[in-house]
Formats: C-alpha cells, sequence, structure tokens
C-alpha cells in the first residue's frame, strides 16, 4: 500500500482487430509517458522491433502452462494458436504503490479482470461501423482469406460484448478518441457505470 493508503486503479481497453486500438494506445503513450502499462506474457516469437520484457513476457509453452497451473494470471487465453495473459503480481503490486495502470488485452480477457477486480474500469473502441472494420481488415493483406475469416467472426463476438463494459468509446477520428479516452482515465475516481 502506498504511504497515503491511496489504491491505483486499473484501465482496461479492448477493441476489436483493426479498430486502431494499437495506434490509439501509442498516441497515450506519446502524451502520457507517465501512464504505466501492463506487458503481458505471451508464447509467440517477437514480432519486428520488439523489445522482451518491454513489449512482452516472452515464455515457452511450458513455462507459461506452469504459470496457469500455479493461478498466476488474472487472465489468460490462446488467440491464434499463441497463448496470451496478465500477470496477477503485476497488477497487484502497482496498484498497491497507488499507481494507476493501464491494460491491452481482448475483451474476454477485459471481462475475467473485472470479475477478479471489479473496481476495474474497462472501455471499449469500437470501429465506425462494421463494414469500415472488415475494409481494415482487408487492406492489411497480411492474412490468408482462413486467417480473415476468423478475425471477422472474432470481431462480431467481441462487439456483441461490448455492453459489458464501462464505457465505449467510437474511432471514427484518432485525436478525438485519444482525447476521449484520456478524459476517461483523467476523470475522478468515483467515474463507473455505462456511457
Amino acid at each position: 500500500m502506498s504511504s497515503e493508503g491511496k489504491v491505483g486503479r486499473i484501465f482496461v481497453i479492448s477493441a476489436p482487430s483493426g479498430t486502431g486500438k494499437t495506434t490509439i494506445i501509442k498516441k497515450i503513450k506519446e502524451i502520457k509517458p507517465a501512464i504505466r502499462f501492463s506487458i503481458s506474457a505471451t508464447t509467440r516469437a517477437p514480432r519486428g522491433i520488439e523489445v522482451p520484457d518491454k513489449d512482452y513476457y516472452f515464455i515457452s509453452r511450458e513455462e507459461f502452462q506452469e504459470k496457469i497451473a500455479k493461478d498466476e494470471f488474472v487472465e489468460w487465453e490462446e488467440v491464434f494458436g499463441n497463448l496470451y495473459g496478465t500477470l496477477k503480481s503485476e497488477l497487484i503490486t502497482t496498484i498497491s504503490r497507488g499507481e494507476d495502470i493501464f491494460l491491452e488485452v481482448d475483451v474476454k480477457g477485459a471481462l475475467k479482470i473485472k470479475g477478479q477486480f471489479p473496481e476495474a474500469i474497462l472501455i471499449f473502441l469500437m470501429p465506425p461501423s462494421f463494414e469500415e472494420l472488415i475494409t481494415r481488415l482487408r487492406g492489411r493483406s497480411t492474412e490468408s482469406p482462413e486467417q480473415l475469416e476468423r478475425r471477422i467472426s472474432r470481431a462480431e463476438m467481441e462487439i456483441s460484448q461490448k455492453d459489458k463494459f464501462d464505457y465505449t468509446v467510437v474511432n471514427n477520428d484518432l485525436s478525438q478518441c485519444v482525447n476521449e479516452v484520456l478524459e476517461l482515465i483523467e476523470k475522478p475516481k468515483t467515474i463507473g457505470g455505462n456511457q
């Protein structure tokens, strides 16, 4: 616990693939470098310029499964053949120091976190429309037709869960979306409820 007894807050942001979540989070980090982002553990290999222990904790499938057995994750899931999870220790240590922590996880993970930390504030990023989301996913040209179909059906499932989040922000305009998310982060501690 921090010296003033203040407990930090947990902010969770989720969005379907193609919503612009990564770009929005990058902008938030640029504007508010003091915001602490949780680092997820994953069994997938680093991509591009990803830095171990900064972007992700890259661990083996065996090590990940040991952590599952020891109940060390607040949430974990297998996504497209790779395991991803959030370590409980990272959340508890950060908020007990009185610091806020920001998590970027999928919808199922966000709802699991809310189940264990009811005070967590869940923010769902929406694309301007489902048609626009499909156009963005197709425009990437990085996946096979089967992978693309899996992402589209997953996006439908995720959007169907948005009413379980505390706030929904539509990414119609990047700057406006970033500002709306920052406003939610900076609201007094009494926030909660659907908006």
